[in-house]
Parts: C-alpha cells; sequence; structure tokens
C-alpha cells in the first residue's frame, strides 16, 4: 500500500499523518508533498523520518494506491491529472471538485457505495460543517425522509487553517496586554467576539460557506428536493465546530425513535441528559474521532419537527479523518 499526501505542513496535512496512524492504516510507502516553502521538511511517521517533497508535474504519483490532498482548490484542480494519472485515487479536501457530477462527494457512514464510482480517480471530501451534520441526517432520514432543514453554525477557529488559530491565540494574549489586537486572517477581531460571515458572499446575500451546506446536503443525501438554509458563524474557539440543526421530515419523529437511530448510527456518539447538564461541547469534543449529539427535543413550532446540537472536531470529522475512512471504506469493500 503506497499512500500520498499533498500539502503536508497544513493543519489537516499535519492531522493525516496523525489520523494514518491512529487508524493503523496499512502504509507501505508513504510520500509527502508541499510547496516550495515546505519541500525539503521532514515529518516523523511511525518511526522513521520523510522528507516532504517539491510538488510536480512528473511521475511521482506512480504506484500510489491512494493521494490525500489538502492544498487548496487551486493546486487540486492544477495536479489532479498529474496525482491520478497512473491510477491513484485522489481523495481531496478542498471545494475544488465537490459538485462535479463525475466526482464523488463522501462521508462513508451516509454514501460509502458512491466512492466506487470515480471516472477521473477523484473522490471529494465535503465541506467540514456538511459532514458532521449529514452523519446525524441519515439515520433520521431512513426513517422518514427529510423535507427541510435549518442550521446555524458556531465554527471554530481552525476552519480557516493553522494561521487562523495562531491569530486567535495570539489576539487573547495582545488583549490581555493591552495591546491592539492583530487582524489579518479574519474580518475583523474574533476574540471575544463572533463573526456572521464564513467565505465570501454571494448575489443572494448568503456566504459561499452556507450555499456549500445547501448544496452538498443535497448530493450526499442523494435528494435534490431536501431543502437546506444556513447561516455561519465563526466562533472564538480553536478546533471543533458546533451546530444547533432544526428538521423537518416527512411524517413525525418521536424523540425516542430519533435517540435509537442516532445511537445505533457509526461515528455518532449520544451526550443528552439535559436534568445533569450533559451535552457536547467543543471544547470536549477538540480531537476525537465521533460527532457528538445533544439536546435532542420536538420542534415546539412545528409537528413534524426536530432539534438538536452536534459538535465535531473540524480537522478530523470534519476534513482528515473522513477522508482516511473513504479509503478505510473502499479497502473492507473491495470491488473486482
Amino acid at each position: 500500500m503506497k499512500v500520498a499526501i499533498v500539502g503536508v505542513s497544513g493543519a489537516v496535512g499535519q492531522e493525516f499523518l496523525r489520523v494514518l496512524d491512529e487508524q493503523n492504516f496499512p502504509i507501505d510507502e508513504l510520500l509527502l508533498f508541499g510547496s516550495e516553502r515546505s519541500a525539503g521538511n521532514t515529518y516523523e511517521f511511525r518511526g522513521e523520518k520523510h522528507t516532504v517533497k517539491l510538488l510536480q508535474h512528473n511521475d511521482d504519483f506512480q504506484g500510489v494506491d491512494f493521494a490525500f490532498v489538502s492544498a487548496g482548490a487551486g493546486v487540486s484542480r492544477e495536479f489532479a491529472e498529474t496525482i491520478t494519472k497512473h491510477g491513484a485515487i485522489m481523495i481531496d479536501n478542498s471545494s475544488a471538485f465537490r459538485m462535479d457530477a463525475d466526482v464523488p462527494l463522501v462521508v462513508p457512514e451516509v454514501n460509502g457505495e458512491d466512492a466506487f464510482n470515480t471516472p477521473r480517480g477523484i473522490i471529494a471530501n465535503p465541506n467540514c460543517t456538511t459532514a458532521i451534520m449529514v452523519v446525524a441526517l441519515k439515520p433520521l432520514n431512513d426513517i422518514s425522509p427529510i423535507k427541510r432543514v435549518h442550521v446555524a453554525t458556531y465554527q471554530a477557529a481552525s476552519g480557516a487553517g493553522a494561521v487562523a488559530m495562531a491569530e486567535l491565540e495570539k489576539q487573547y494574549a495582545e488583549l490581555a496586554e493591552g495591546k491592539e489586537p492583530t487582524v489579518e486572517k479574519f474580518a475583523y477581531q474574533l476574540a471575544y467576539n463572533l463573526i456572521p460571515h464564513i467565505d465570501v458572499f454571494l448575489d443572494n446575500d448568503y456566504t459561499k460557506e452556507e450555499m456549500k451546506m445547501y448544496n452538498e446536503t443535497k448530493k450526499i443525501m442523494h435528494a435534490p428536493e431536501l431543502e437546506v438554509s444556513a447561516t455561519c458563524i465563526r466562533v472564538p474557539v480553536m478546533r471543533a465546530h458546533s451546530e444547533a440543526v432544526w428538521v423537518e421530515t416527512e411524517q413525525p419523529i418521536s424523540v425516542e425513535q430519533a435517540r435509537k437511530a442516532f445511537e445505533q448510527t457509526e461515528s455518532l456518539v449520544v451526550i443528552d441528559e439535559p436534568a445533569a447538564k450533559k451535552y457536547p461541547m467543543p471544547l470536549d469534543a477538540a480531537g476525537q474521532d465521533p460527532v457528538y449529539a445533544g439536546r435532542l427535543r420536538k420542534d415546539i413550532a412545528n409537528p413534524n419537527g426536530l432539534t438538536f446540537w452536534l459538535v465535531g472536531d473540524q480537522i478530523k470529522k470534519g476534513a482528515a479523518l473522513n477522508a482516511v475512512q473513504i479509503a478505510q471504506y473502499m479497502l473492507a469493500h473491495p470491488r473486482g
């Protein structure tokens, strides 16, 4: 098994190294790729040092089985043919190919079989907020088709990368010293603040991040008629995203039915004891693999509605872990 990581020096690239090790993913040979800035750096993996190679248009991907790519949409588009031309499966963490009709968009617990329909040798990893949400939508949709989803997301600094995480830490330190905070990565100061703006605004006044949730959820769930309305908010949390979700189904689903379905879902953990003040929080979810669900209750404004709270580590299930799980699914369900 020959595995490549493209963009290894970034937050998600570093998480790929950790997740591949934690998941005991079978690797006989590991190749690391990066930009001119990171080429030549060395990283240790399972006791061996590996040097980052410069990503180039050549035959470096010959013999590679899986290439985990997290270097931005521009790099993914430019190098996709180079990465896949010798038969490697490119699992791409960027937004470059997510809505392409000939590229599957996969969360293994929801639509794992789509991973085998790869005419271009590319599988797209969803946006982090979408990946976390659809893990909980699938078991409800299996009981009664979901008609409508409203979601408010509370997204950690990690969603904007390692530089953004460092900026949040720096802002708190500067403010504690009575200094003006550094504001470069975010539109405004994030420390002690919320910013209801992630990615660029579009003509309909939704942001690109919000429309990703709208479009990607439909594609993953194979439900073009499913309606999704999102408001995405950046919060001063380091690396786990939270989501408040309202779901309307064709037929009413009881809280008991929903809880049982959640508890039986792979990679979904229910923490829901309001009287004991037990519910998921991003501080506890940071660095963890599952998606956590809590605050599960009937929507008192809708007889066919449920509402609940989700928390998931943005760099893990929202990115690196989901990509590795796609490869694991393919290895566990071989074709041909």
